[in-house]
């Protein structure tokens, strides 16, 4: 009867010292595992030539507007002729 006794404490013993490591564990997880946050949304604008959006670090400008390329801002300031 004792020895059962001892094996049930002994379980016991192990099952909160368990417990206790494995909260340990979750609270030091390390950086790398946690979720990086969203990228901020970045400001659209639209091309004067075309009127497609795309985004305001990728623009190029012009005179009237921003454009999406090179040959959309020079056709339309050829329209637009000399200011």
């Amino acid at each position: 009867m004792k020895y059962v006794l001892l094996l049930a404490v002994l379980a016991i013993l192990f099952f909160v010292l368990g417990a206790k490591r494995a909260r340990g564990a979750k609270e030091r997880e390390p950086e790398a595992r946690r979720p990086a946050e969203p990228a901020r949304p970045k400001a659209m604008l639209s091309c004067a030539e075309c009127g497609m959006h795309l985004p305001a670090d990728e623009t190029l400008p012009g005179k009237g507007g921003v454009f999406c390329s090179a040959a959309h801002r020079a056709s339309f300031e050829s329209r637009q002729g000399p200011a």
